[in-house]
């Protein structure tokens, strides 16, 4: 009969899991593949917390399933204590995003699941499960069902059912991201506190994460990912000790800096550099477009307008602008990069300022304002300005939408090319550069609808 798992200690520093060399393709039907991750190497020794930051296309919860085992690279390698990983171990644990219980199994019930797989012997279990759920503050709420419970105690059961087969690495994928600000921080804080005292039978973890502060309030190492494919950009070591301090000067100087990292950004080629490289005038079009996630003119105006407003005065720190507007990493940097596509904005080491064509904008009233965008698309949105321009030469002023997402294909994903003609709309629409018919998928000048 089998035995509960037995409580393993490494040196600290040993390794435990290794990606080498590690990229991942996924298959887009009649086009070519899509790369999520490019040549990811990645170690994770005994005794450190690691945080992998990045936001949505950095791939972080792709590799985090390679690292699990749930999931073949699809060049590269996975090494678990210098042997290949090619399936899910034992030693290996994961908590995700969402909770995941199952609601007709009472708390102790879903955090014996894994024991039970393993065919743990009845009292050997029990005492097991209750050691996990006193560990992780469920005490009382045993035969309590997941839909009684709120969601910060859900996950402290996701928690306990990882821990309770006591694993030596657990993969965290965004754990707190589902949960309010302070019950998030909350389950934050117990959890390091245990690790601190060397309570958590694990020997390391690995978070994923889009919040910059939960990684340096957590970590002893942080490897920021860039996106499209992922990529490693970057890999900090935090100095500082348990417990954190996020008002500490140093603390904050090393939130800006990796905010800093982050908005870096490689030149984006223009038409006119491919040009003047002899790039055809057909691929020089193609490959100026980039992809652009859902940002609504709403929310640029928002931002703006708070940017430009007392005590800000057109320049803000990003993490202060971040915790005025309550947005998350996914957001803020979205927006951002949204404005200094169209010149109204300026990213500068961490740092967002208004441009005087920005602080125009804000002065101004509405029908300037769809000036001002209608200006900035045409002159930095090559897209836009291929729409406009056949448009204009069309007789009927009326193109089928389906034309452009097929351009985009060729230098994205389907979904990547739906989501940046989707933005594209909602900008031309308000500059009235443009409208856009749903139902017939066309685009179309106002008043010249016959197709």
């Amino acid at each position: 009969m089998a035995s509960g798992p037995e409580k393993k200690t490494f040196p600290s520093g040993s390794v435990l899991a290794e990606a080498r060399n590690v990229s991942r393709f996924y298959h887009k039907d009649s086009a070519a593949d899509v790369q999520v991750l490019d040549n990811i190497s990645l170690t994770l020794h005994a005794g450190e917390i690691v945080g992998l930051l990045g936001r949505s296309g950095s791939g972080k919860s792709t590799l985090l399933r390679i690292l699990a085992g749930l999931l073949p690279p699809s060049s590269g390698e996975v090494l678990w204590k210098e042997q290949p990983l090619r399936k899910p171990t034992q030693d290996i644990a994961v908590v995700f995003q969402s909770f995941a219980l199952f609601p007709w199994m009472t708390v102790e019930e879903n955090v014996a699941l894994g024991l039970d797989a393993r065919g743990v012997p009845a009292a050997e279990r029990d005492k097991l499960v209750d050691d996990a759920i006193d560990l992780i503050g469920l005490g009382g709420y045993e035969n309590a069902w997941p839909k009684e419970l709120s969601g910060g105690m859900q996950q402290r059961v996701g928690l306990a059912r990882a821990l309770v087969v006591h694993p030596d690495l657990l993969l965290m994928d965004e754990p707190f991201s589902a949960l309010d600000v302070l019950t998030a921080e909350n389950l934050r804080t117990d959890l390091i506190e245990l690790w601190s005292e060397e309570k958590l039978p694990v020997q390391s973890m690995l978070i994923v994460t889009h919040n910059i502060e939960e990684a340096v309030l957590m970590c002893d190492r942080i490897v920021i990912a860039s996106s499209n494919p992922g990529r490693i950009a970057h890999v900090l070591h935090v100095p500082f000790v348990h417990p954190r301090n996020r008002e500490d000067a140093e603390f904050r100087q090393l939130v800006d800096h990796i905010y800093a990292l982050m908005t870096q950004r490689a030149p984006i080629v223009s038409e006119a550099d491919l040009a003047r490289r002899g790039a055809p005038q057909g691929a020089a079009l193609t490959r100026s477009f980039r992809a652009l996630v859902p940002v609504s003119i709403t929310m640029m105006i928002g931002m703006m307008e708070a940017l430009a407003a007392p005590p800000l005065n057109g320049r803000a720190d990003l993490p202060v602008l971040a915790e005025k507007l309550q947005l998350e990493l996914d957001d803020l940097f979205p927006l951002g990069e949204s404005l200094e596509l169209l010149r109204l904005a300026e990213l500068e080491d961490g740092d967002i300022l208004l441009t005087n064509e920005g602080v125009h904008f804000v002065l101004s009233d509405l029908d300037e304002r769809k000036a001002i965008m209608g200006h900035a698309l045409l002159h930095n949105v090559p897209l836009v300005r291929m729409i406009c321009t056949l448009l204009d030469e069309r007789p009927t002023h009326s193109i089928k939408a389906e034309r452009f997402r097929s351009e985009l294909e060729d230098s994205m994903s389907a979904d990547y090319a739906r989501q940046t003609l989707q933005t594209i709309i909602g900008w031309g629409r308000f500059a009235e550069l443009f409208d856009y018919d749903e139902e017939g998928d066309r685009f179309f000048l106002e008043d010249e609808t016959s197709e």
